[in-house]
């Protein structure tokens, strides 16, 4: 169909390698904008999401948790489940209670999250270290907040069972009740 206006897309670049599958995001983004269709793409896969929609929808059991464009859904989440699937390393939940804060969790994406030797913060001992390129991902566990994902950009030379304080930038956090939903407005 040559003058299609509407095209459905299913998790077509699923069986793709990487390298293939960033240049077909780039063919399909120039598709769209030449043919000026609508194109409804389901995918599974957050980084899809987040460079080829105008507009995502977040669907959980059929049901539509969130619907917005895709930094709406990064920058204000409807829910725990929502943060959940946008964002890598995923958002961490931290105790709220543990922190003297509303709520259940508090979310603070790894990003928000900063580093040092000593100090004042949440203690905890680097699990894994990752260095995808360009980052370097710490894995720490922090009792009683769990495993605690944080994202440094530039290379960084931690090692497993390093004692570590870790400070969330709470300006960056979000606040969730006890159902998993955002706290309104979003606590000072």
């Amino acid at each position: 169909m040559r003058k299609s206006k509407l095209f459905l897309f299913d998790k077509p670049l699923s069986n793709l390698d990487a390298a293939l599958r960033a240049q077909t995001r780039i063919e399909i983004d120039n598709l769209h904008r030449e043919l000026s269709a609508t194109m409804v793409y389901v995918t599974q896969d957050q980084v899809e999401a987040m460079t080829l929609a105008d507009r995502i929808v977040v669907l959980r059991d059929g049901r539509i948790e969130q619907v917005g464009a895709p930094m709406e859904l990064y920058s204000i989440p409807a829910n725990e489940f929502v943060v959940g699937f946008i964002g890598s390393p995923k958002m961490n939940f931290l105790n709220a209670f543990a922190l003297g804060a509303p709520g259940k969790s508090v979310g603070v994406r790894p990003e928000h999250i900063t580093l040092s030797d000593s100090g004042e913060g949440i203690d905890g001992r680097v699990s894994h270290v990752r260095h995808p390129g360009g980052e370097t991902q710490v894995y720490i566990n922090a009792d009683p907040h769990g495993l605690v994902a944080v994202r440094l950009f530039g290379e960084h030379a931690y090692s497993v069972n390093d004692r570590l304080v870790m400070r969330p930038d709470m300006a960056h956090a979000f606040y969730f009740d006890d159902n998993g939903q955002r706290l309104h407005p979003i606590p000072a």
